[in-house]
């Protein structure tokens, strides 16, 4: 064979561009489907679900109660507390099952565990902004509420309540595929935590004793910091930032560590 007729070397393969926002893609569509494709009404439940429970929030304490402890509207005031609050558990108990949901297409090659937790993040943290979005734009329509709206805070406090969800998601999710006692007890601590997030009421309203031990739960200052960007009267003293922020970051970076760490093992439990 003569040297005009040696094949030319093959091309290296090059790598599939935008691998990973696709395949982002295809679990959030595929999340989509199993969450809400499969029951009548789809996303029309994701908006009624809140509705229903401040809509009987709402007529049980007006009734015992003249006005709640900000403004004069009980929908907004349990409303603004209720969603960041919704978000964060939302969060949490998606992203803590986020390897058992996804086992079969994480042991493909091009999916990663870090795809199926990113997937869920996005859609979960959509969909609840577009719901809360509804929610406080009907119920300040419906009742005619004035009030002077602190976007920067409000989007604050949605974010920390993300981070936060996505922090102890990631934690619960190392910890309940490697445990799985651990998901039911982690269940059992939180049933509290609708009560000891302020939601009913607000940090000054109760003694100084009981405040002190609430002030440990991150989830009440994001709370408190959602009805600081409702009620420009309201300072909320007791809310830390940078609390939040820390346990946000600190539960994520363990997680994040520890899945790095033993994905593969967890994927073969």
């Amino acid at each position: 064979m003569s040297s005009s007729e040696i094949p030319a070397p093959a091309a290296p393969l090059k790598p599939r561009r935008l691998k990973t926002p696709r395949t982002i893609l295809a679990l959030i569509l595929r999340e989509m489907s199993t969450t809400y494709g499969r029951t009548p009404g789809g996303y029309f439940w994701a908006v009624m679900e809140p509705v229903a429970a401040i809509t009987l929030m709402t007529f049980v304490f007006s009734a015992a109660l003249r006005s709640p402890s900000l403004g004069t509207s009980f929908g907004l005031f349990y409303a603004s507390a209720m969603m960041p609050f919704q978000l964060y558990m939302q969060l949490s108990g998606k992203l803590s099952n986020a390897l058992s949901f996804s086992k079969p297409l994480l042991r493909y090659p091009g999916v990663r565990y870090t795809d199926a937790i990113i997937a869920r993040f996005l859609l979960n943290v959509v969909t609840q902004i577009a719901v809360s979005y509804l929610l406080f734009s009907l119920i300040i329509m419906l009742f005619r509420i004035e009030t002077i709206l602190d976007l920067p805070t409000i989007i604050t406090a949605f974010a920390l309540a993300a981070l936060l969800g996505l922090g102890v998601g990631c934690l619960n999710c190392y910890l309940i595929t490697r445990f799985p006692m651990w998901g039911t007890l982690w269940s059992i601590i939180t049933t509290p935590m609708f009560i000891m997030s302020c939601i009913f009421f607000i940090m000054e309203d109760i003694p100084s004793q009981f405040r002190d031990i609430l002030w440990f739960n991150p989830v009440a200052h994001i709370t408190g910091l959602m009805r600081r960007g409702f009620y420009p009267t309201y300072e909320a003293s007791y809310v830390s930032v940078p609390y939040v922020l820390c346990f946000g970051l600190i539960t994520l970076a363990l997680g994040l560590l520890l899945l790095n760490r033993y994905h593969r093992d967890l994927l073969n439990l």
